[in-house]
């Protein structure tokens, strides 16, 4: 029996409002697909010169060979790039930013990911996110921004040598760019994750509503 003080998530989005509107759910897609194909296509690249004593398996690799990994690499960066400054963009013309992650508690990000992990993470209100959603998706900007322009430091090293001096070296980009892709998979699994313990935001991703 229902408990007489929960309210219906539908009742806290006024109707016919779309939680995720259209802009956010092309982007969102879209940026699957570049970041997904960036990464298979970059432990490609990596094989080709390692930074730690392992390979990926060429089974979970795009591209065949270096040049073919270099050549998807770059196209979806065009992609992720072109698509993440409409998302900014968009996000900070429209407020969205302001609205959905802020303010933004640490200490109440730490316990719902405790929460999380003990599936108990409580989630009523779908048209706004969790703490631990607003730590999780805010850092993941940051950490592909800086990815990216590591990518660069290392594409472009001659090209731009303030921004490799910046990542410390080519080198040091190249360390950079490994963790900043170890961390967006870590992200991956840990939003999946979120995802299943959440199903409905699944179908708002889809729907809007």
């Amino acid at each position: 029996m229902k408990n007489a003080h929960q309210v219906s998530p539908d009742k806290l989005v006024p109707h016919g409002q779309s939680i995720q509107p259209g802009w956010v759910r092309i982007t969102h897609w879209l940026n699957v697909v570049a970041v997904l194909i960036m990464m298979l296509s970059g432990w490609r690249i990596y094989n080709a010169s390692p930074l730690f004593g392992f390979h990926f398996p060429n089974a979970i690799t795009l591209g065949g060979w270096l040049a073919g990994g270099l050549q998807w690499h770059f196209a979806a960066m065009w992609l992720l790039v072109a698509n993440g400054l409409f998302y900014l963009v968009m996000n900070i013309v429209t407020g969205r930013f302001r609205r959905r992650f802020f303010p933004l508690s640490i200490l109440a990000a730490l316990r719902d990911i405790a929460a999380a992990m003990r599936g108990k993470l409580a989630h009523p209100n779908l048209a706004e996110y969790n703490a631990a959603q607003k730590l999780f998706y805010a850092g993941v900007v940051v950490v592909i921004v800086v990815t990216v322009l590591s990518g660069l430091a290392i594409w472009k090293s001659v090209q731009f040598p303030t921004l490799r001096v910046l990542m410390g070296g080519y080198d040091a980009a190249r360390w950079v760019h490994f963790i900043g892709m170890s961390a967006i998979a870590l992200f991956i699994v840990i939003h999946v994750v979120m995802v299943l313990l959440v199903p409905r935001t699944l179908i708002i991703m889809l729907r809007g509503r």
